[in-house]
């Protein structure tokens, strides 16, 4: 029998678990993160023609500054934030895959954008004609793994989302003193399959950056 474990922040985990067992996988979890709020102060409206956001979080912790813009349209990745963003009153501007840069390059210039962020963000490049002022609206605080979660006599797969993710739970490997031969990673991204390190009894590497993929991966690794 081989285990499935999602390493995500809380929210994102029921989704992942969710979806797995729609999907007939004995998913589990371990919310290695917990999503806090930070205080941000946002810029005046009047400045900003739209927001660039990559992750649902920042709808969900963006506060009281995040609803000034509520009257400027969002471009964001992936239906997850999508999904957030117009369910906290946002009009939708562009929705896009594979990563933030991509959404960003296909903004119309001239354009003023407000990148509403996590304290760890990837960094962006503006084309000509857009300038991006970037607020940090949340942050993401790592939690102990538990060594019952992990300690498995089967196959294991951990599914990661993220480089930090990947990266955590290495080093919380290192810390347990885990054998990484014992475990396989299944990642939604070839840079978060990098950020995880070298040991591992396999690294599996989705072909597109989305839950419904990751999860399509795993279970033909389970067949």
């Amino acid at each position: 029998m081989t285990q499935i474990i999602a390493i995500r922040p809380r929210q994102g985990l029921a989704a992942t678990i969710d979806a797995g067992r729609d999907m007939g996988l004995p998913v589990r979890g371990s919310p290695l993160f917990e999503i806090r709020p930070r205080q941000w102060k946002a810029p005046e409206p009047t400045h900003v023609d739209a927001l660039l956001i990559g992750s649902a979080n920042a709808i969900r912790h963006g506060g009281q500054q995040l609803q000034r813009f509520l009257g400027k349209p969002v471009h964001v990745v992936g239906k997850t934030t999508e999904k957030a963003a117009k369910e906290a009153g946002f009009a939708i501007g562009s929705v896009g895959e594979g990563g933030l840069q991509n959404v960003l390059d296909a903004v119309p210039a001239p354009a003023r954008l407000l990148r509403v962020a996590g304290a760890e963000h990837v960094p962006l490049e503006a084309p000509d004609g857009v300038t991006v002022e970037t607020a940090i609206a949340y942050e993401s605080v790592a939690l102990p793994l538990d060594r019952a979660l992990v300690e498995w006599g089967e196959r294991t797969v951990i599914l990661l989302h993220s480089a930090v993710a990947a990266e955590h739970f290495a080093a919380e490997c290192d810390r347990l003193e885990l054998d990484r031969s014992h475990y396989e990673i299944a990642a939604l991204g070839p840079r978060i399959a990098s950020a995880a390190g070298k040991g591992w009894g396999a690294i599996h590497v989705s072909e597109s950056p989305n839950d419904a993929a990751l999860l399509a991966m795993v279970k033909a690794l389970c067949q």
